[in-house]
């Protein structure tokens, strides 16, 4: 998700802990703990690129190294992930060391050209996962829609396999309503495949829109409103979606500064905790104020409605949609919080407990930070 931003402000960082409780069958996250930020510098350079654009994380608990993808269209440097290892000491992250960049490649080889060059077949990477059994990656696009007078530009979103050095495998299929229109079908622009997540010992992943499907209703607001989104099973042996599910946005958390001014309230990535249940993160922001708004939710797929052969959620309402609750909202820690587009866990810490780190995606802006966030789970 890109976005402007009018303003900037002056950041305090204050730590503490806050939570609501949340239980599930085999494991219990009784609250995120928060231990530190760490802020990567503006526009670091490395191996000839520029480090921004932080859209996604993943952890390799073998290797103990990162995977992270920008989403620069390849405008500045080709599309990309890096390898790195984020170090932790008593207090948090310590520092973090940049091991490898590769370019995410096409399937002839070559990497993906910018919108100048090809407007049509320029991706926006946002999500990475590594799959341990297959030793594989996997990341998303969100392909374009510009439908503006006589310029059109259809590109669908994607879900493609590379290997750890960027190259291309094969990709997923896509269900027809993933499918880019120029009418008003099917996925907005840039609110399409922004979370991904394998489950089940790598046998499912699950991929989300970020925002509603022209034709599951309207786009979020400051006030309630139908706003649901999509989530998307997949087998992956047969790279099949087997399902779809139906969950439900909140509202935008603060009125835009004008009113009329872009404001959004969106899923940028979903993390799978077993038993059929995600932690979901919901990011809210509107113009005229730099922070966003972070909710983390646990959602619970168990006895949700398959919405597969649902062509419209507006037409035809879901009647047992993805139950939500509630795990933190990151503005209760009372310190700035930047675009946070990723997610993962991280290494088990000292005293036993797992670790979950944040990401954020700093669009390549001066006033923006690119911030890892670091949380201990408390049982």
């Amino acid at each position: 998700m890109k976005r402007i931003i009018p303003i900037i402000v002056i950041v305090f960082l204050y730590s503490c802990a806050v939570s609501h409780k949340v239980r599930t069958s085999n494991n219990e996250i009784g609250s995120l703990k928060f231990l530190n930020e760490y802020v990567i510098p503006y526009n670091q350079e490395f191996k000839g690129t520029t480090i921004g654009g932080l859209s996604g994380i993943d952890y390799d608990s073998e290797k103990e190294v990162y995977y992270l993808i920008s989403d620069d269209r390849s405008a500045i440097n080709p599309a990309r992930f890096y390898t790195a290892k984020i170090l932790l000491n008593t207090k948090g992250i310590d520092t973090v060391q940049w091991i490898a960049t590769y370019p995410m490649l096409q399937s002839n080889g070559m990497p993906y050209r910018n919108s100048k060059q090809g407007p049509a077949n320029t991706p926006d990477p946002e999500a990475i996962r590594y799959n341990i059994k297959t030793k594989e990656l996997i990341w998303t696009s969100e392909g374009e829609r510009i439908v503006r007078g006589k310029e059109i530009v259809l590109e669908n979103p994607s879900i493609t396999r590379i290997t750890t050095e960027g190259k291309y495998i094969d990709t997923f299929p896509l269900p027809a309503n993933l499918i880019m229109h120029t009418t008003e079908k099917g996925p907005r622009q840039n609110g399409v495949l922004e979370g991904l997540t394998f489950d089940k010992n790598f046998q499912t992943l699950y991929v989300n829109v970020e925002e509603p499907l022209y034709e599951d209703g309207p786009r979020a607001d400051v006030l309630p409103n139908n706003a649901w989104i999509r989530i998307y099973q997949y087998d992956v042996a047969s790279k099949n979606n087997t399902a779809q599910f139906a969950y439900h946005l909140e509202p935008i958390a603060y009125p835009a500064t004008p009113k009329d001014a872009f404001k959004i309230n969106g899923i940028p990535d979903i993390y799978a905790v077993g038993n059929n249940r995600l932690l979901v993160l919901e990011r809210s922001f509107s113009s005229g104020r730099l922070p966003c708004t972070i909710k983390v939710f646990l959602a619970d797929l168990n006895g949700a409605d398959d919405i597969k052969e649902n062509s419209s959620m507006q037409i035809n309402p879901v009647k047992k949609p993805v139950k939500k609750q509630l795990l933190l909202n990151m503005d209760d820690l009372k310190m700035y919080i930047d675009n946070i587009e990723g997610v993962t866990f991280g290494p088990t810490l000292a005293n036993g407990h797992r670790s979950l780190i944040f990401v954020s995606d700093n669009n390549f802006a001066s006033f923006q930070k690119t911030q890892l966030l670091l949380f201990e789970i408390l049982p």
